[in-house]
């Protein structure tokens, strides 16, 4: 793996002079588990797609299982600083190949379920992968099949493993579960241990790489502030081949030695299905996730009384959506902010008053620092808006191959390329700085923008994307999703927005009606696709 190396050796002396790098690894949590608790499940997870199943294993069975993966990754040539690509759900077997990619030395890639051809040959040709898992079939889609096209352009790819069925195209997945001697490996913890490709809201994937300070150094605080435990049962929705799925739905509970429940396929009915079921205290997810919960919980009349933590990143969430999702989930709902890069960086607190805790995306986790500057570099002044820049231990350590892509200066601060406010600690984040839309040389505040439509009561989902214009520069583009039975017409919009008193210039010019919002997986918006959209429409 490619990355500056003398650059993370000074980052370190610092790291580890303040106590945010403690040298530890996955593995070690997984050994004190095992020792403490042998026969708690590690793992619950829950299969929709297809032939619906449920699998649970304990900490007991997820060491060996990971040592019978490690075992046989070593006999088939995959040594350490070798890649292992698993583009799979949230299945049990993701986690059982982590830690077992772990045990041999190796490189974690996971890779999002939805990639296809294009994306999938990229990626693994500039991860040079030597073994990659995928489902022999997930939501109908065969992959093995469309490996076997793009595998002659990838000539560092030696071995295929297909989960969950057999396939003419791959080797079985049980094939590396068989009995074998799990190599003795004790990965430093400075070492690359995972390559995420970033998500895909801009376009343009980026191989991220993270060692085990990196990573574990935001989960120590992440669950002092949220007061997290071993009791704890945490459910994931969210794929964990994002960052916030791979990092709190399988480090996380390991790292503590609790329960996790993996949902493979997200649907509001399930989520509350499998939280009520295995009495989940904490979940995670994008403000999709939240706000299907919350809606199917209000219409429903159903509760989920174990529930206590709801953590939202990934979007700023609403501030309407909050209040109601506190009220109807009876949870505190923590709003989040972080990155591929990063994990999360900042968090609201369970003890914020209702201000705080609504209008916020939280104050920096401690190890994690952060500031707001102009375009100059220059830090503005609190409550106005600039780009966020954050340092601290969990920042990533570069870019694969891609060292011209690392934002990160000589001091250590890394620009996001989100454009927030900042005031007595806490940040609000505004969009991505290419998100913002100029109209007139006037900067269009956005996100208030689908704030305050989110509050229609016709509004199920919003998004606020500019479009070019000869004269303005940029004209706004409000994409509206519809509640069911609701209509809306750009008259009601605008009608609207005036009664709230917005200034006339903030008022989007058009208005869209979506079946659907165009999202990565985790949730996110792409709202580079919604500019396509407006283009296109408008030429």
């Amino acid at each position: 793996m490619q990355y500056d190396h003398e650059r993370l050796m000074a980052r370190r002396a610092q790291m580890v002079a303040r106590g945010d790098w403690r040298d530890t690894t996955l593995l070690d949590h997984l050994a004190q588990a095992v020792a403490k608790t042998p026969d708690r499940t590690a793992v619950v997870a829950i299969r929709s797609d297809g032939m619906a199943s449920e699998r649970r294993i304990t900490y007991r069975e997820l060491d060996r299982l990971s040592g019978h993966v490690a075992g046989n990754l070593r006999a088939r040539g995959v040594g350490p600083g070798d890649t292992v690509s698993f583009q799979l759900p949230n299945w049990w077997e993701f986690t059982v190949l982590h830690l077992g990619c772990l045990k041999a030395g190796a490189v974690s890639n996971p890779l999002m379920v939805i990639f296809r051809e294009r994306e999938l040959g990229f990626m693994l040709a500039l991860a040079e992968t030597k073994v990659l898992v995928v489902p022999a079939r997930f939501r109908g889609f065969d992959y093995p099949a469309m490996v076997a096209r793009v595998r002659d352009r990838l000539p560092a790819l030696q071995h295929v493993f297909a989960a969950g069925g057999d396939t003419p195209d791959a080797e079985p997945f049980d094939a590396l579960l068989a009995p074998a001697e799990c190599p003795a490996n004790h990965p430093n913890p400075d070492g690359v241990i995972q390559l995420l490709y970033t998500s895909g809201t801009t376009g343009e994937p980026k191989g991220v790489l993270h060692t085990s300070n990196t990573l574990l150094s935001n989960l120590v605080p992440f669950t002092e502030r949220l007061g997290l435990g071993e009791a704890d049962v945490i459910h994931m929705p969210s794929p964990m081949a994002h960052q916030l799925g791979f990092m709190y739905g399988l480090i996380l509970p390991v790292m503590l030695g609790c329960t996790a429940v993996l949902q493979d396929v997200f649907a509001a009915p399930e989520m509350a299905r499998q939280i009520v079921q295995e009495h989940a205290t904490v979940t995670l997810g994008a403000t999709p996730f939240l706000n299907d919960l919350t809606e199917h919980m209000e219409k429903t009349g159903t509760a989920t009384p174990s529930l206590r933590v709801f953590a939202s990143a990934g979007a700023p969430i609403p501030r309407a959506l909050v209040t109601k999702a506190r009220h109807t989930l009876g949870a505190a709902i923590v709003s989040a902010w972080g990155m591929s890069e990063n994990g999360a960086v900042t968090t609201t607190k369970l003890d914020d008053p209702e201000e705080r805790a609504t209008s916020t995306d939280g104050c920096a986790l401690p190890g994690m620092e952060l500031r707001v500057a102009d375009p100059n570099g220059a830090l503005v002044p609190p409550g106005e808006l600039g780009e966020l820049q954050v340092r601290g231990c969990s920042n990533f350590i570069g870019y694969l191959k891609r060292p011209e892509l690392d934002n990160t200066d000589a001091e250590g601060w890394f620009g996001t390329g989100d454009l927030a406010r900042m005031d007595e600690g806490y940040i609000r984040i505004a969009g991505r700085s290419k998100d913002i839309v100029i109209r007139g040389g006037e900067n269009i505040p956005v996100v208030e923008v689908e704030n305050l439509l989110f509050r229609h009561p016709a509004i199920a989902e919003v998004a606020v994307v500019g479009f070019p214009d000869a004269r303005l520069g940029e004209r706004a583009c409000a994409f509206v999703k519809t509640r069911e039975g609701q209509t809306l017409s750009f008259a009601e919009m605008t009608e609207y927005l005036n009664a709230q008193s917005m200034a006339r210039q903030y008022i989007p010019e058009r208005l869209e009606i979506v079946m659907e919002m165009p999202r990565t997986p985790s949730g996110k918006v792409q709202k580079f696709r919604l500019r396509e959209m407006a283009r296109q429409q408008e030429s």
